[in-house]
């Protein structure tokens, strides 16, 4: 399976807030910059992060994007479920209905497979993905 880059970036970007002091906010031009990605994009994925309720968003003076609770409890499973539009591996309808639905199996092979991805994702948090001076480095910020 492979993850849209609107789910991918969604959760590169809720790891890079929990590399970041507890409580402390980026805005969007700074997560923009730091993912070279466009703002309008980046302002799209914080909107539904804050949606989901994994990040909470103030304007004006001391505003910014933070996460709005601890990394240890955004499982990555759920970050997945919340971002992804679509998590069946095949779409036996579309583009017409495949001739092979009454007697295949490779849908139901293919939802367990899913399942099982997304059971080993739910067994790690942000927490367990970042460490954060790593990242901090990384971005050579302080």
């Amino acid at each position: 399976m492979q993850l849209t880059y609107y789910t991918d970036y969604g959760l590169r970007i809720l790891m890079y807030m929990s590399a970041l002091p507890e409580g402390e906010a980026i805005n969007i031009d700074r997560a923009s910059e730091v993912f070279a990605l466009s703002r309008n994009h980046v302002n799209k994925i914080v909107h539904q992060l804050g949606k989901e309720g994994f990040i909470a968003t103030r304007r004006g003076k001391g505003g910014g994007i933070r996460l709005a609770m601890p990394p240890q409890q955004i499982r990555l499973g759920d970050v997945i479920r919340r971002l992804e539009t679509n998590l069946k591996a095949v779409d036996c309808e579309a583009p017409a209905r495949c001739v092979l639905l009454p007697v295949c199996r490779l849908k139901n092979v293919l939802a367990a497979a899913m399942a099982a991805f997304l059971a080993e994702c739910d067994r790690y948090t942000l927490a367990d993905l970042v460490e954060r001076d790593g990242i901090l480095q990384i971005l050579q910020i302080s």
